[in-house]
């Protein structure tokens, strides 16, 4: 496994980061682990030197955290590095919570706390962008939560670059906390965060974190066998639709092409292609891979062995054209 520190923190992470969607209650998606299948894949990572997690309250509603909170509880606390989110709603009944109201940051990470069996978060993010809620009631909220030692640092997920620019603007002129990473929507296949996000990111200090390396699986096979997964038969009407729509456009086939041809030139698999890209992307400190299989999570880690060259990116990289913008919703 490899190691880098976490934005301009001096937190260690490893560079590649378990999203945990996947684990839970298949009550909530056909697809999700229960817990003992959960564990068995969990540990492997751990055995690959992977110390990076990354879950959310609205996961299985809350079931994910209380997995990987379980399994956890079996290891060293001192060297986990746990993340989770706050913003989406967690009950139909209580329009308090959900969004990034100090009510709503506040309890729903008590309750958070409470499912994981933490008395601390290493990296509590926002899920998305709350446009009820000023941003400094939001900012002053997060601030508290740190200082209350609930929370180490402070993180947030996709949206608008220029809504991400005032929430660091708004810490920095308060004097609160701020934002130390973004976990934002970034692939081969749908780089339109490199136009305005990314460059802030780096130029503010902020670690990247990308979610979807992979595009749903459109970049793990050949696109024309995309509809026959499980995945891929449920994404027509879907609210997914849109984010697949977006990949195959403007150049995204052609894209999934070469990211064949160069896996079987260097005897690997697509995955494995798609996810050293990003690894090879200076601002992107460790892809969030999710997975439901042992083999699978090893693949991803197998990926830090690729070396792409400059000609294999630019390669990549030539087809792409613009697309709608997807995944702040």
């Amino acid at each position: 496994m490899e190691y880098t520190t976490l934005g301009s923190t001096g937190m260690t992470v490893s560079r590649i980061c378990l999203g945990c969607m996947s684990f839970g209650s298949s009550d909530w998606r056909e697809w999700v682990l229960e817990e003992e299948e959960s564990r068995e894949v969990m540990e492997r990572a751990i055995d690959l030197g992977i110390n990076f997690f990354d879950t959310a309250n609205m996961y299985s509603v809350g079931e994910s955290e209380r997995v990987v909170g379980n399994v956890l509880a079996d290891y060293d606390r001192d060297s986990q590095v746990v993340a989770t989110k706050v913003y989406n709603p967690m009950d139909p009944d209580n329009p308090n919570a959900q969004g990034l109201s100090r009510k709503a940051v506040e309890q729903e990470l008590a309750n958070s706390l409470e499912r994981l069996g933490m008395e601390t978060v290493d990296l509590l993010q926002t899920h998305r962008w709350d446009y009820d809620t000023p941003i400094e009631e939001t900012m002053r909220a997060l601030d508290d939560v740190v200082r209350r030692g609930q929370v180490r640092y402070l993180g947030a997920s996709s949206m608008w670059a220029y809504q991400f620019a005032d929430a660091l603007h708004t810490s920095d002129s308060l004097g609160l906390d701020r934002f130390v990473t973004m976990q934002n929507h970034y692939n081969v296949a749908y780089r339109e965060e490199e136009r305005e996000m990314l460059p802030l990111c780096e130029q503010e200090g902020v670690g990247v974190i990308p979610w979807s390396p992979l595009g749903r699986g459109f970049l793990a096979r050949p696109h024309e066998k995309f509809a026959e997964t499980t995945r891929g038969r449920h994404i027509e009407g879907s609210r997914f639709a849109r984010r697949v729509n977006a990949y195959r456009a403007n150049g995204g086939d052609e894209i999934n092409e070469r990211v064949e041809e160069l896996a079987e030139e260097n005897g690997v698999k697509m995955a494995q292609i798609a996810v050293a890209w990003l690894l090879h992307k200076d601002w992107v400190d460790a892809p969030i891979v999710g997975t439901t299989s042992v083999e699978h999570l090893e693949d991803a880690v197998e990926a830090l062995e690729i070396d792409l060259s400059d000609s294999d990116l630019e390669y990549l990289e030539e087809p792409y054209g613009p697309v709608e913008v997807v995944g702040h919703e």
